[in-house]
């Protein structure tokens, strides 16, 4: 088992669910966490070389570029509906991301049984 692509599949899908949390409970601090964990995403995501690395790293920095404004926006503002609309945006990144990774696996997967 790979270990260091089961640590940047559990992030993506930590980035995924977390902002999925911050959509049900809209607040500050499960919008912080969303970009936190998102971040820590991206930079696992900076070290890997595989196939779709490129567009992996791609998307996760749209998921950051869409949370921290969000996060920004709600601490600053106030304004929950465009924050709310932010994380939605990320949250579309981050499906993208993972549908990615699981392409990129199956692709893996069919060239190490040839």
């Amino acid at each position: 088992m790979d270990w260091g692509k089961v640590t940047y599949i559990f992030f993506s899908l930590m980035s995924l669910t977390t902002t999925a949390g911050f959509l049900y409970e809209p607040n500050a601090i499960a919008l912080f966490i969303a970009a936190g964990v998102n971040v820590i995403s991206t930079i696992l995501k900076l070290g890997v070389k595989n196939l779709l690395a490129a567009e992996l790293l791609a998307s996760s920095l749209v998921a950051d570029l869409h949370l921290i404004p969000a996060f920004m926006v709600l601490t600053f503002s106030n304004d929950l509906p465009l924050a709310i609309s932010l994380a939605i945006g990320a949250v579309v990144a981050n499906v993208f991301s993972i549908a990615l990774a699981l392409i990129e696996s199956s692709k893996s997967q069919n060239k190490d049984e040839f």
